[in-house]
């Protein structure tokens, strides 16, 4: 499943990666590879323009992110 088309997003918060913490897990860039991308030299996640995801799917991506890097503010 890949989402995160901002034309698509319902009550969209923002997403952000703290990269000192990312260990490259991929789990964020599985579930929406519209809004984040692991670097293949660096092995650390980065969020695309404009990040943004709906509350349900970034809570999960939250969840399922190993290293707890992965965070959302109010997209407002």
């Amino acid at each position: 499943m890949s989402v995160g088309g901002a034309d698509s997003v319902v009550d969209p918060v923002r997403m952000a990666v703290d990269d000192t913490r990312c260990i490259g897990g991929g789990q964020c860039e599985l579930l929406a590879d519209a809004v984040f991308e692991v670097d293949d030299d660096t092995g650390v996640a980065s969020v695309l323009e404009p990040g943004l995801l709906d509350r349900a799917t970034a809570l999960e991506l939250v969840d399922r992110c190993p290293s707890g890097a992965i965070s959302w503010t109010e997209a407002g």
